[in-house]
């Protein structure tokens, strides 16, 4: 049987965007990438096979959701969560830290784990580092993430600490528990909140460990896209430049050109989906909110620059219709839109990056963004 390394090229830089392959058991991911969230092993709304039309190398999957639902063990049963979910491509599993450090009175954390009752029964669970890269190999995730404490904002100096600190202990742990695999790969997450000397003292305490890649988690939890670029201006380089780099549950399209100009390869987030659950659609000149009654007899396409389904079929009159009328196809055509802009973002700044053309790219992109034309009458 050939050999599958877990291995990540950087075929370009601009500035401190970088263009990249990362190779995996599971196929290649293009980068910077852009990964759909799968929550509970599906992308809300959309087949496996729409999500790979959109542009989509890896999807995101979550171990939280996944244990209690239908459990990782089942899911290992029925051949692991590609098979499961019927996405041969890379799967990025969470921790399950997020989740349950956003339980509160739900959860009671230690240094051991986590104890938590579930939010769908109430049921007891424990998740620790070694449990957390367990429940991953029953899923089979091609890329895992080491169990971490997502720590709360704000939070003064000595809580970040205390917290990061805690995480490295965990990460450790997390190192020793996972099954190394050809072609799969482990995680670190950079905590620290928005401090520059806990953020460097985390990284230094994951690159001692060794990891696959490297995650800055612990942003996008409301300390403001300002504040959260300035954390990645001075944690960013000091990461190691032959490992991706991933910026966790990020974000709206600028979230994703000011992460790549500074030097993150992945991001994930929900936001695609949900917009399009709740009628609001992304595009190059601003967002879109289909409720809005102006639509109702509008026979242009949402974007005429787009190739998504949605724009290419469909009219505003017709979106707007199925969105009042509560029609399922109405929310996933939005899903599909979002999920395809969100790809050719990507696909836009690879070409740009390869260019070297970036930052001409980003004058653009803002500049059309914050012209907010895209009704124009």
């Amino acid at each position: 049987m050939t050999k599958l390394d877990f291995t990540f090229s950087i075929s370009a830089t601009d500035g401190a965007a970088r263009r990249g392959t990362l190779s995996t058991a599971h196929g290649e991911i293009r980068t910077p990438a852009f990964m759909p969230v799968g929550t509970a092993a599906t992308v809300k709304g959309m087949t496996p096979e729409a999500v790979r039309e959109t542009g989509a190398d890896i999807l995101l999957a979550n171990t939280y959701h996944l244990m209690l639902r239908p459990g990782s063990e089942r899911v290992k049963g029925l051949g692991g969560l590609h098979k499961f979910m019927n996405w041969e491509r890379p799967i990025l599993t969470d921790s399950g830290g997020f989740q349950v450090m956003s339980l509160n009175e739900l959860r009671k954390i230690d240094e051991n784990g986590v104890i938590f009752k579930s939010h769908i029964d109430g049921a007891r669970f424990e998740l620790t580092p070694e449990r957390s890269m367990e429940i991953q190999n029953h899923l089979d995730a091609t890329i895992t993430m080491a169990f971490d404490e997502c720590t709360p904002y704000p939070a003064d100096e000595a809580l970040a600490a205390s917290s990061m600190r805690r995480s490295m202990r965990w990460a450790a742990r997390s190192k020793g528990a996972f099954e190394a695999r050809d072609g799969y790969g482990l995680f670190g997450i950079v905590q620290g909140s928005v401090y520059e000397e806990l953020r460097l003292e985390s990284v230094s305490a994951l690159t001692g460990i060794g990891f696959e890649g490297y995650a800055v988690g612990g942003l996008a939890v409301g300390e403001g896209q300002e504040a959260m670029f300035r954390t990645l201006e001075f944690t960013v380089p000091a990461l190691p430049a032959d490992k991706p780099r991933y910026l966790m549950g990020v974000g709206k399209p600028d979230d994703l050109v000011g992460g790549v100009m500074r030097g993150i390869d992945m991001f994930d987030c929900v936001l695609p989906t949900r917009s399009g659950r709740n009628a609001q659609a992304f595009t190059r000149l601003g967002t879109v909110n289909m409720r809005n009654a102006r639509h109702a007899d509008d026979a242009r396409p949402l974007d005429e620059h787009c190739g998504c389904p949605a724009c290419r079929n469909y009219s505003r009159g017709y979106l707007h219709h199925l969105i009042k009328a509560k029609e399922i196809l109405g929310s996933v055509l939005l899903t599909w839109h979002n999920l395809h802009y969100y790809q050719s973002l990507m696909q836009e700044m690879r070409v740009a990056i390869e260019t070297g053309s970036l930052s001409n790219f980003a004058l653009n992109f803002y500049a059309e963004q914050e012209s907010g034309d895209i009704d124009p009458l």
